[in-house]
């Protein structure tokens, strides 16, 4: 992960709900996270009930969760949180990599943004930083998620108004609509 992070802008997140997809694995670390972004969500006015938390076993189980979560029609993005390091098996290439194309389906699928908060190490001490450290990536996803909800809001209701033109434009060349 780069450390190169970008610079926030400030977003009032009063009338914005999230879904938060916790996975149980690696559990310290991912309260780490947790704790974290939801520090930085209710610093952005977020309402602490427009928080809500799911928590699953582990990392591969969180596509599924965050699916249900967006697919409710009910929050504005979805945050994916896990903890995934190295062992002496490539399992944890196989979650990183089938957990990162499902989460990318999802948004896609349920048009609603989803933060890819999983981190992948390759040893403990990494992803103490991450989650932990200076690095704290449980804010850089909540800040991302500020971002992206927004970015839904406003080109949601601009993609409303785009197939609206395209209604109204297809029923006025129907020689077969009635007025």
């Amino acid at each position: 992960m780069s450390q190169d992070k970008p610079i926030p802008d400030a977003v009032d997140g009063s009338e914005l709900r999230f879904a938060v997809v916790a996975a149980g694995f690696n559990g310290e670390l991912v309260e780490a996270l947790l704790r974290r972004a939801q520090k930085t969500l209710r610093a952005a006015k977020v309402k602490e009930d427009a928080i809500r938390v799911v928590r699953v076993p582990g990392s591969g189980e969180i596509p599924y969760a965050a699916y249900m979560a967006a697919m409710t029609g009910d929050y504005d993005c979805v945050i994916a949180l896990g903890v995934v390091i190295a062992g002496d098996t490539p399992h944890y290439e196989v979650i990183a990599h089938s957990t990162a194309k499902a989460l990318q389906d999802v948004c896609l699928r349920a048009e609603v943004p989803v933060i890819n908060g999983i981190v992948v190490t390759n040893t403990r001490e990494q992803a103490e930083a991450r989650c932990k450290g200076e690095l704290d990536r449980g804010a850089e996803f909540a800040r991302a998620a500020l971002s992206m909800a927004l970015h839904r809001i406003e080109l949601g209701e601009r993609l409303d108004q785009v197939e609206d033109e395209e209604r109204r434009r297809r029923e006025g060349q129907d020689p077969f609509a009635q007025n």
